[in-house]
């Protein structure tokens, strides 16, 4: 596909900083690839690093967790921030049973997502769908102007339009956009972030970047502090060259902090398996 009006991501690419941040990426996700560890143990760094991305997440929701007590719990129905938790933990897991769905019907995954990040806490006719005139949503981390819905349900739809056209801009520049799209719309009740991070995480997968899902941009979001993320997030809802490049390029940063992490992490298993 060329780079058209009709493959507006497409232009966001070539934004000062954006090839730089891409081609960073890209080296980083084959270095860890192209780990012999990889070759024998592939599903043990995927499980890890859903595990870390989970508690990323979850993090940046308010409930930073002690990775190893992230581990151990068996129970997360109890207060808020297990709750938390264990939204982050199902979406991950979720994630990749929504591939094929998502490049037909990004609407029907995002509603499935916030299904299983909502865990029957909401009141069902509030679950699985974006949000109606009035009602009100509990997103504590991200602030500022809420669309109204009417608004929400334009841009989720041009949103699904973009996805479902295909396009010609690099996964890490996809990723960006329907995460800080959906932060910025906030379309559900509850729960707003872990789907948006979520979200980005299937861009990853499905585009190729990140086929066995080892790179949890997730680890990366949360290692940077939330003060950053809400900073980089503000670039988006500017608009502007400079924050949407801000933008991107503190997601592909995270993208980077999740390779190596899952690098540390073929490195432990390699040094067991010594």
């Amino acid at each position: 596909m060329s780079t058209t009006p009709s493959d507006p991501l497409a232009t966001l690419g070539s934004l000062p900083g954006v090839p730089d941040a891409v081609d960073s990426v890209r080296k980083a996700v084959d270095r860890v690839y192209g780990h012999r560890v990889m070759r024998r143990r592939s599903n043990e760094v995927t499980a890890e690093a859903a595990l870390r991305g989970s508690r990323g997440s979850a993090a940046l929701a308010g409930a930073d967790w002690n990775l190893e007590e992230v581990r151990r719990r068996t129970d997360f129905s109890g207060e808020a921030e297990a709750r938390t938790v264990g939204a982050a933990l199902r979406l991950t897991a979720e994630a990749g049973q929504l591939l094929s769905i998502w490049r037909q019907s990004p609407l029907r995954v995002l509603a499935r997502l916030h299904l299983v990040a909502a865990g029957g806490a909401a009141p069902d006719d509030a679950v699985g769908r974006p949000r109606l005139a009035g009602e009100t949503v509990d997103e504590p981390l991200i602030e500022g102007l809420l669309p109204s819905a009417d608004e929400v349900a334009g841009r989720l739809e041009g949103l699904s339009r973009l996805v479902i056209a295909g396009t010609t801009a690099p996964a890490l520049v996809t990723a960006a956009v329907v995460h800080g799209e959906l932060l910025a719309l906030r379309p559900f009740g509850s729960h707003n972030g872990l789907v948006a991070r979520t979200a980005e995480r299937i861009v990853l997968i499905g585009s190729g970047l990140d086929p066995k899902s080892i790179c949890p941009a997730e680890v990366g979001h949360a290692e940077q502090g939330r003060a950053a993320y809400v900073a980089a997030f503000e670039g988006y809802t500017a608009g502007t060259p400079e924050g949407l490049a801000a933008w991107i390029a503190h997601c592909g940063r995270s993208v980077e902090l999740g390779v190596r992490e899952s690098t540390a992490v073929c490195e432990a298993l390699q040094r067991g398996a010594a």
